[in-house]
This record gives C-alpha cells, structure tokens and sequence, in this order.
C-alpha cells in the first residue's frame, strides 16, 4: 500500500516537488527531520543576533531561528516561497532576490544560515562572496548539504534533478577558505541508533527503501510508512569531523561552520 495517513496539507501549503522538503506529511518525515536537525542543532547560535536565511525553501527553520533571534530576514528567488512564507511565518522579514546578489547592504547581519541550498546554485564561489560581504566582520556562515561521497556515489553528476553541484567535506571547505572564511568546525549528520535499526528492517537502508519505491510508483509496505512517519530529530546524530568513530566521508550531510575573515 502507498501512504494513506498523508495529513492534508494546509490551504497555503506549498506543493512537494522534490526541490524543497515540506513539514507535516508523513512520506516526507524522514527528510524533513533531518533537515531540521540542523536548525535545532544551530539556532542557539543565532541567539540575540540579527540573521539572514539564504533559501529559505517552505520557512520552518527560519521561524524556527525567528524564535531565538534578534531579527531574521529571509531572501529567497521564488515566487511561490516568498508568497508562502510571507503569509505563514510572520516574523520572518521575506525578501526575494538572487542569492548570487544578495539585495542586503554590505556587513548588515551577524550569522548567514544556507541549509540545504548550495547544492542548488549554479555559481556556488559567488554565492560565497556575497555572503561574506553581508556579514560583519567575525560573523558567522553556517552551511548544510548532502555529502556527495554518500548522496551521489560513484556518480559525476548528481542523482537529485535540482541539485547542481554536490560537495564533499573537502571541497566545501576550500570553496569557504577561498572565499575569505576562517574555519570553526565541520561536522556530519548520521543516523543514531533507532535509524540503524530501521536501516536493518528495510534492506540495510530506510532512504533507499523509500527512493526506490519512489522512482517506481510502487506500494509503501505499512512498515516502512509507519517507521517514516516515527522519525524524530533525536534519531539522528551530529558529530565533528575529528571523530574517528565517525569518518566524515561517510556522513550523510555536511554542516559547516565558517568565521568571516
């Protein structure tokens, strides 16, 4: 059987594409928690600081952020995101633009959040630059996206249609110190152990197991909908590069922490 608990998303929802990940659908859940993992993970750092969320997507995490900050301003290219977010997370400021020319005035924000976007631009050093330029001096970009080495293995091109260019732990580290940033941590996300064992449940991996009956409009065994429907945040870990126990080439996402020179 394909998902039949699927909660009717709401009138202003925005429609799931493949290019954005949408909160509160249960065939979605998986990707969307480990997206927010991040936003969890890092909004303390926004405490009190004036933000920008560079791809904003469907708004959750820069509400989320808007929580604990100081100011959040969202820029974002397309329509129907500007239209969305503007309607449901009022406390996000919303600004459309190109993120390759950031519509914000030089060193006007604390903290730059890009989670899960880079993989998506065409020109991924000017998008740099232009966040460096926005930032103040030790501000703070902090950067999420699918390791390349697991998402697309093997491949020189991207499995994902919207995905432009994925990256690796060491090419997003050079394309951040060539863009004028210091380092401050690099680190992956993982599954913990209650994924691991919905790894093992579902043919040695829960995401192929959805992937594949995806591409196939085939039926969701009752098992996989209800283990996808029960992912939380707290099933998955994230853990510095220097892990030994945890190799970062075998993350499943990057996050990275990067200071403006």
């Amino acid at each position: 059987m394909k998902p039949t608990n699927t909660p009717t998303p709401a009138d202003d929802a925005l429609p799931l594409t493949g290019e954005r990940t949408i909160p509160g659908l249960d065939v979605e859940n998986y990707w969307f928690r480990r997206h927010e993992v991040v936003y969890e993970w890092l909004a303390p750092r926004c405490a009190g600081l004036e933000v920008l969320e560079a791809g904003f997507g469907e708004g959750y995490g820069a509400d989320l952020i808007a929580g604990v900050a100081a100011k959040v301003t969202g820029v974002d290219y397309d329509d129907s995101a500007v239209a969305h977010v503007r309607a449901r997370y009022p406390r996000v400021e919303v600004v459309q633009g190109n993120l390759a020319d950031l519509p914000l005035p030089d060193a006007s924000v604390d903290v730059v959040v890009n989670f899960q976007v880079i993989e998506h631009l065409w020109d991924q050093a000017q998008f740099i630059a232009e966040c460096h330029r926005v930032l103040r001096p030790g501000g703070v970009l902090m950067i999420s996206t699918p390791n390349r080495i697991t998402f697309s293995p093997g491949r020189d091109t991207p499995i994902n249609p919207f995905h432009t260019r994925e990256l690796n732990a060491d090419e997003l580290t050079e394309l951040l110190i060539d863009g004028g940033f210091a380092m401050d941590g690099m680190h992956g996300v993982f599954h913990g152990p209650t994924l691991r064992e919905m790894d093992a449940r579902h043919g040695g991996s829960i995401i192929d197991a959805q992937i594949e009956r995806a591409l196939a409009d085939a039926p969701w065994p009752e098992e996989l909908v209800r283990d996808v429907a029960a992912v939380a945040t707290a099933d998955f870990d994230i853990v510095a590069a220097t892990e030994a126990t945890h190799p970062i080439d075998d993350s499943l996402d990057l996050v990275a922490i990067a200071v403006r020179r």
